[in-house]
């Protein structure tokens, strides 16, 4: 089934959020394995490699190293998703439709929070949301 051109204008506007998530969720990985290896007597079911022999740190400092290249290229990825998708939302012309779409796809606003931030009924909330669709050019 193909997708019809709202519905990848969407994803495209969502995929600064998906970038953010995936550095989180990195960011935690790393944290949880840092942790387990600070208080080595408790045990983290996390599935991944841990000490336990306090003189063979290479496998333990290998993982940290492999996550922190991954958080650095995820975070590169979150830059460009950002940048590309505040580039089209800067594109179109109504401040209105600029807004919303700031409101929803960067700083990931529920659509209650939105309608009452921007003083709009809910169905005028998405009416202004259906028209900065139709006006969006994705490059």
């Amino acid at each position: 089934m193909e997708k019809t051109e709202n519905e990848q204008k969407k994803e495209f506007l969502m995929s600064y959020q998906l970038a953010k998530r995936d550095v989180t969720r990195l960011e935690e990985q790393l944290a949880e394995l840092r942790i387990g290896k600070m208080s080595p007597g408790c045990e983290i079911g996390d599935g991944l490699p841990h000490a336990h022999n306090a003189t063979d740190l290479s496998g333990y400092a290998a993982k940290v190293d492999e996550l922190e290249r991954e958080i650095v290229a995820a975070r590169y990825r979150r830059i460009c998703a950002f940048e590309l998708v505040r580039n089209c939302i800067e594109s179109l012309e109504d401040e209105r439709e600029k807004l919303l779409l700031t409101y929803r796809y960067i700083r990931g606003m529920k659509w209650e929070k939105i309608a009452v931030k921007m003083e709009l009924t809910w169905r005028h909330t998405l009416r202004v949301h259906r028209n900065a669709l139709k006006n969006l050019k994705m490059s």
